[in-house]
């Protein structure tokens, strides 16, 4: 395995893992769904209690840091496997996405007169 795979290397993984486990059957678009729902749940289940300023430091602490490192694991997961029975292209869908969210909230320009 490299430092940084890339993203079609990590789905390959991931549908050979699901594969080898006969897992495909139960990798529907509802259920993965749900299983994505269920891990970004688990994710915020770690933040939810603490202030703000606990919440920035959340990585500071080796355990916590390792649970959250797992839970967005998870999260990537289910959604990379999602995209993949849907055919979506995620980078493609984020970067038409920034795209549209630029069109729709312009940045403040700085006044000429200035």
């Amino acid at each position: 395995m490299t430092e940084h795979p890339d993203l079609a290397g990590l789905q390959r993984r991931l549908a050979e893992f699901a594969a080898a486990r006969d897992w495909q059957p139960y990798h529907t678009p509802k259920n993965l769904v749900a299983a994505l729902s269920v891990e970004a749940s688990e994710l915020v289940e770690i933040f939810q209690w603490l202030t703000p300023e606990e919440s920035a430091r959340v990585m500071d602490d080796p355990g916590t840091a390792h649970r959250v490192r797992d839970e967005v694991a998870d999260v990537l997961a289910y959604l990379l496997q999602l995209c993949e029975v849907l055919g979506i292209d995620p980078l493609a869908a984020l970067s038409a996405k920034i795209d549209r969210n630029e069109e729709r909230f312009p940045a403040p320009r700085p006044d000429a007169a200035d």
